[in-house]
């Protein structure tokens, strides 16, 4: 993902609310299909995650490679990511 791209995602979320919360179960099998559900529908979504720093950043690349999504940013316990959805209508 280009710096361009990255810096409009940003300014895009800005507004959102996360779409999915990750609490004391950590990342479930049902949270991992939410995430999905939620990325092929608005390909752009915030994740929070509430937990220790160090397990964020795990869980966060965990969902990345399990959706095969970007992480756009992560701030505190919010973590932005995004995937296009090539089915998708504009």
């Amino acid at each position: 993902m280009d710096a361009v791209k990255k810096k409009k995602f940003k300014s895009d979320a800005h507004h959102l609310k996360p779409v999915v919360m990750i609490g004391q179960a950590g990342l479930t099998t049902a949270v991992l299909a939410e995430i999905e559900l939620a990325l092929d529908s608005h390909e752009l979504i915030k994740v929070k995650i509430r937990a220790e720093r160090d397990e964020r950043k795990a869980i966060g690349e965990k969902i990345c490679s399990a959706t095969k999504a970007e992480l756009v940013q992560s701030i505190g316990q919010i973590i932005v990511i995004y995937r296009l959805n090539p089915n998708k209508k504009s």
